[in-house]
């Protein structure tokens, strides 16, 4: 039972550290995407489509 309680703190343990390690990772700025930005300029056109306005199309059937 003894060894139960061992295996468990070190597991515990090193959880913790590797928990520590990534939060550093992650504040040191490990994890930016660096890519995307330089491309997402070349498919801007592609992500933005233009959408109907309803307040518009709404008038318009009014004054019919």
């Amino acid at each position: 039972m003894s060894v139960i309680y061992m295996l468990l703190t070190i597991s515990i343990c090193v959880a913790v550290v590797f928990f520590f390690v990534f939060i550093l990772s992650v504040k040191s700025g490990q994890y930016d995407d660096a890519y995307t930005p330089s491309v997402r300029m070349l498919f801007e056109d592609e992500l933005v489509t233009p959408k109907e306005n309803k307040t518009t199309n709404d008038k318009i059937e009014l004054n019919k």
